[in-house]
């Protein structure tokens, strides 16, 4: 435990980092209505985060990789911290869009902190960890919303007041508490490398790591888009109300945070990574489909239930493979370019579960299926690449 100290404070600069995000994600559509923002502009204003983030986390991922993890995550909390400020104060539409833009751009927290863990971990342990720290940015997502919509009695400003303080707390205990796991060897080994976006394209190109971050890319874009189905059904099907939705979210994310503590567990169950990766993609992709083809509740809930599960165990355990097949000297940079790549399927998703919604609410559940059957399928040639790079 005492070995593990710099994780646990990394985990609780995690656990405040994601809480400030939840606080005002559900408040941002009501708070852009007073600049004008409507259905569509709001997609807009997520995109622009998202876009920003593309380019931006691989870059600060690989800075990382010469400056050191703690400066850079220092410097990705204190322009959320600034991005949150600037939302609160916001005078014009383009003010909203400039800060959102600054978010994205500073949002490396998550690679970085990613980085610093695969730092310190070793293979056997590494997908335990990554588990601790997804488990750490879920819970703050979960509470997060519930806290902004309570703040937001205060005035529809005060929550985003209330996150950036957060986000200035995440910033002081990563300087004055977080200790630096890239030391000045490290560092100097990593000096020769040069950081260039074509690195977005070649890393795709690596066997093991390029089919991991496509996967991953693939899972998230379902998430996302079953997201956009769980509110619909949710609203127009069993007639929720918006308290009852968010307590029947919470739940959903609760089990996928339970999973996520127990990743020890299946990893001394099962010798590969990747086999666990295959059995709980394809449990996924059985109850994605079922999701299909309810109509009531307790069948939705029981669906919803095991993809919840199940789906707790994506990141840590495509993370925990990228890191185990990646050069040392350039974590930073590659995990930067999974985050990458999940950011932009955060966007397509639910882009092409309000297109296919036209058709049906429950063809967005097919539609999410259809994605993880193809991350589901990759997953075998995941596992023949693993292979075949031991036996290389």
């Amino acid at each position: 435990m005492k070995a593990d100290k710099n994780l646990w404070v990394l985990i609780c600069v995690c656990v405040i980092n994601s809480l400030g995000f939840g606080i005002i994600v559900p408040l941002i559509y009501s708070y852009g209505k007073t600049f004008g923002i409507n259905q569509q502009t709001v997609g807009y204003l997520t995109a622009s985060f998202s876009i920003a983030q593309f380019f931006a986390t691989p870059l600060l991922g690989a800075i990382s990789d010469k400056w050191g993890r703690k400066p850079v995550l220092a410097i990705s909390l204190a322009g959320t911290c600034l991005s949150f400020i600037m939302f609160a104060t916001a005078h014009s539409l383009v003010m909203l869009f400039a800060a959102r833009i600054l978010d994205g751009i500073t949002g490396g927290n998550i690679s970085v902190a990613q980085a610093m863990v695969s730092d310190t971990a070793t293979p056997k342990d590494r997908a335990k960890k990554f588990g601790y720290l997804s488990s750490a940015f879920g819970f703050g997502f979960i509470g997060g919303p519930a806290i902004g919509g309570l703040l937001s009695r205060f005035g529809l400003q005060f929550p985003f007041y209330f996150a950036a303080g957060i986000a200035l707390l995440g910033t002081l205990a990563t300087v004055f508490l977080l200790k630096e796991t890239y030391t000045k060897d490290k560092r100097a080994q990593s000096e020769k490398s040069r950081f260039t976006f074509v690195s977005l394209l070649t890393a795709m190109k690596k066997p093991v790591i390029g089919t991991a971050v496509f996967t991953g890319f693939l899972l998230t874009m379902a998430q996302f888009t079953m997201i956009v189905g769980f509110q619909t059904f949710s609203v127009d099907v069993l007639k929720f109300s918006p308290t009852g939705i968010g307590l029947f979210y919470a739940g959903f994310a609760v089990t996928g945070i339970i999973m996520q503590m127990c990743v020890s567990l299946f990893t001394k169950i099962f010798p590969s990574k990747s086999v666990i990766l295959l059995l709980s993609t394809m449990l996924c992709m059985v109850a994605m489909f079922m999701a299909g083809f309810t109509q009531t509740f307790l069948l939705f809930g029981a669906c919803l239930f095991v993809y919840g599960m199940f789906n707790g165990l994506r990141n840590p355990m495509l993370n925990a493979i990228i890191a185990d097949h990646n050069d040392p000297r350039k974590q930073g940079e590659i995990l930067g370019v999974n985050q990458s790549y999940a950011s932009i399927g955060q966007t397509l998703g639910p882009i092409g579960a309000g297109l296919i919604s036209a058709i049906s609410i429950h063809s967005v559940f097919f539609l999410a299926s259809f994605y993880i059957l193809i991350g589901f399928l990759l997953t075998f040639r995941l596992k023949s690449k693993e292979q075949q790079n031991r036996i290389a």
